[in-house]
């Protein structure tokens, strides 16, 4: 697929054009060139990112990290960086958004954006993060508080009962 259909898909998916979904979209293109990527049809591309900004949809689009399939995770720091590992070649790489000019519109910062090469808006590093496990099926659990069901992990034992995460009161000495 051309790079404007492409651009295209992510726009409709993400629902109008701004700068956020520029640099998303720059990221994965760059992590494309960077690892030799392809769409991942189920977990052998994996994107930690660490914003849940606009962007993200991009990645989404172009690379097929989904929350759903386990290999789209966020690694909430507020930065502008993406992750991006290749599970069949073991490679990674951190792009991390380099600061843009200030003083800029919003429609400026579009079209700089829109303007700039991958390899001028991002720096390249190592990842930070070890790539994680493949995502795992838990077995589930009816709480016996609420009646929802949730995930094994997500049980907590309290009073000889099984109980949600939003049914168990946490101990805690120092919160009154």
């Amino acid at each position: 697929m051309d790079q404007k259909a492409l651009w295209e898909k992510c726009v409709a998916f993400h629902g109008h054009e701004c700068g956020g979904l520029t640099i998303g979209y720059k990221a994965a293109l760059y992590a494309i060139d960077l690892l030799g990527l392809k769409f991942s049809d189920d977990e052998q591309v994996v994107c930690i990112t660490e914003n849940d900004a606009c962007g993200v949809d991009a990645v989404q689009v172009i690379l097929g990290c989904s929350v759903g399939k386990g290999n789209l995770l966020f690694h909430m720091t507020g930065k502008q960086a993406f992750s991006f590992y290749d599970r069949s070649s073991g490679k990674s790489v951190r792009l991390v958004l380099k600061p843009r000019p200030q003083g800029m519109t919003k429609e400026q910062s579009f079209a700089y954006y829109q303007g700039c090469e991958p390899k001028d808006m991002f720096d390249v590093k190592e990842t930070k993060i070890a790539l994680p496990e493949s995502a795992r099926i838990f077995d589930s659990y009816v709480c016996e508080c609420c009646g929802e069901t949730a995930g094994a992990n997500w049980i907590r034992i309290q009073g000889g009962k099984k109980l949600c995460i939003d049914c168990y009161q946490a101990y805690d000495r120092f919160r009154v």
